[in-house]
């Protein structure tokens, strides 16, 4: 008889799509992915990459501007964008990033009622962490 694997938190499951999305990544500086989740269901998904239309890193290389891409928009930014476009209202939901947001991204994420952020790697940005406290948003680091 084959052995059933530990179920996942949800948690743990939200971050491996979160994983799995940023497998999509088209800037090879980094790559993040983040989903957006309410009630124990996905509401959206993101990872960098350019926008539309527009040429991705992996084919023209990125446009580097003081140590940082330019070209792709952020992993949390999508979220936010693809909520926009299917008129997916996120407020109250939990966003989950292989990566700390920056703090263009925590704005977005405060901006558009986003409740909790869980991550797994940091990325020490001291004004991203005091507008999420200010705001009142949780910043949680994940642990297995």
């Amino acid at each position: 008889m084959t052995e059933i694997a530990a179920r996942p938190t949800w948690d743990e499951y939200f971050m491996e799509l979160a994983r799995v999305a940023a497998t999509r990544s088209t800037c090879p500086r980094a790559q993040v992915g983040a989903v957006l989740a309410r009630d124990h269901r996905v509401l959206t998904t993101g990872y960098n990459g350019a926008p539309s239309g527009c040429s991705h890193c992996t084919d023209v290389g990125c446009i580097m501007v003081d140590g940082h891409c330019k070209r792709a928009v952020h992993a949390e930014a999508n979220t936010i964008v693809q909520a926009a476009l299917h008129g997916v209202n996120v407020r109250g939901a939990t966003a989950y990033c292989t990566h700390q947001p920056c703090d263009a991204c925590s704005k977005l994420l405060i901006s558009a009622g986003v409740e909790r952020i869980v991550f797994e790697h940091a990325y020490p940005d001291a004004v991203a962490v005091e507008l999420l406290r200010e705001a009142g948003v949780a910043l949680e680091e994940f642990s297995r």
